[in-house]
């Protein structure tokens, strides 16, 4: 295995630096995300199989208020939004939308994922980029170019740039952290704009990221995001994220509708809307490997 021309080429990829390669893009899965598991390259089947325990899905109840107080219960509701979008497995369809002043770039996108450390990302349109994918197994992110023929391996030092040209970060796509494990979070109380519960999350000082804090705003009842703001290190405001056109998969309600403008950048903005999301598939553990990552398409 080790003289395989495929693992040469892996090999050889990962001592290659990006800036050598920029029409490599960085990949990840996205935000709150659902990444790969799969099946050849087709669409999954829509049943989970009964020997796969699913993850259920988050409450929807008021249950995240606390009935003695009327305000929400602080660790449920973050774990509640850490949870939101997680599975043991998944599949989505999404469209990735890229505004400039003087230029739209927009994608569609197949992901599957399973557990939090395995997935899966292809690029079905435009035709220039289709085949383009990216495998996540761990802390490991490889990135396959068809055009080239090229399997690039990302290091976690790049996990903090700027995907694909958009506002998301690589850290955005891939979800490295965690609300509960990586900030301390506070309930301030009530917004106004837009109306909610306010919550102020402060990175812990081990925490390794861009962000020195973000304020959520959730629904009332405590079980939708709304908006986040994003404060870097400076406690500066960097960008701003809404969420919004809630639909329900698989009986999960969930915003589909991901709007991420930067403050610092008139004109720009990325929108990632979720077209299809199906939870706790059965997923093939072969799925999430280099020489399917190199598959024709």
């Amino acid at each position: 295995m080790n003289g395989s021309p495929r693992a040469e080429r892996a090999q050889a990829a990962s001592c290659t630096p990006l800036r050598a390669a920029p029409s490599a893009f960085l990949f990840p899965a996205l935000l709150l995300l659902l990444l790969p598991p799969a099946f050849s390259h087709g669409d999954p089947p829509r049943n989970a199989s009964p020997n796969v325990p699913a993850v259920p899905a988050p409450s929807l109840s008021d249950s995240l208020i606390d009935a003695a107080t009327g305000r929400p219960d602080l660790q449920r509701l973050l774990d509640h939004l850490d949870d939101l979008y997680r599975a043991n497995s998944s599949f989505a369809r999404m469209t990735l939308t890229v505004k400039k002043p003087r230029r739209t770039r927009a994608m569609t996108l197949k992901a599957w994922s399973k557990g939090e450390d395995k997935a899966l990302i292809l690029v079905e349109q435009p035709a220039r980029d289709a085949g383009t994918a990216t495998l996540k197994v761990g802390k490991n992110l490889w990135n396959y170019l068809p055009r080239i023929a090229r399997t690039i391996r990302i290091p976690p030092s790049m996990m903090l740039s700027s995907w694909m040209g958009s506002d998301f970060t690589n850290d955005d796509l891939v979800r490295e952290s965690s609300l509960l494990d990586d900030f301390e979070g506070t309930l301030v109380g009530q917004s106004d704009s837009p109306p909610g519960w306010l919550v102020n999350l402060k990175a812990k000082p081990d925490t390794v990221g861009l962000w020195d804090r973000i304020e959520y705003v959730i629904s009332a009842d405590g079980t939708l995001p709304i908006q986040a703001r994003y404060y870097d290190r400076r406690e500066e405001l960097a960008r701003v994220m809404d969420f919004s056109h809630v639909r329900e998969f698989d009986g999960r309600r969930i915003p589909t509708r991901l709007l991420l403008t930067p403050v610092d950048k008139d004109g720009h903005e990325t929108v990632m809307v979720y077209e299809d999301v199906r939870f706790n598939l059965d997923v093939p553990e072969s799925l999430f490997s280099l020489s399917q990552l190199e598959r024709k398409r």
